[in-house]
């Protein structure tokens, strides 16, 4: 089979040989414009592939810093649960030593 490509039976099926989608101002269906290299091509999938590469490592780099957050803000309530239950202990010891004070003096 020898005759021009088509939409449905490109001359081939590797996307690195085909030419990008653009208007065609060539007679010849399937041809490849002048302007177009495989280089380009080949760069722009490359940028690409790097690109969806990175996307799981920002995702992560996003979720522990996330993570981070929770933890650092678990860490502060918890710091500030004992603070407050220290308080009310030394308000209990304070009030206590006042009692105790109190019933010296009036013995």
């Amino acid at each position: 089979m020898n005759t021009a490509g088509t939409i449905d039976r490109p001359l081939t099926y590797d996307p690195q040989k085909q030419a990008p989608m653009k208007p065609s101002t060539h007679d010849l269906a399937g041809t490849a414009p002048e302007d177009f290299t495989t280089s380009d091509a080949k760069d722009s999938r490359q940028n690409r592939t790097r690109e969806m590469q990175l996307i799981p490592e920002a995702l992560a780099r996003a979720h522990m810093h996330d993570r981070l957050h929770e933890a650092e803000q678990e860490r502060r309530a918890l710091r500030l649960a004992t603070a407050r239950r220290m308080q009310r202990r030394a308000e209990r010891a304070s009030m206590r030593a006042r009692r105790a004070l109190a019933m010296a003096v009036m013995q």
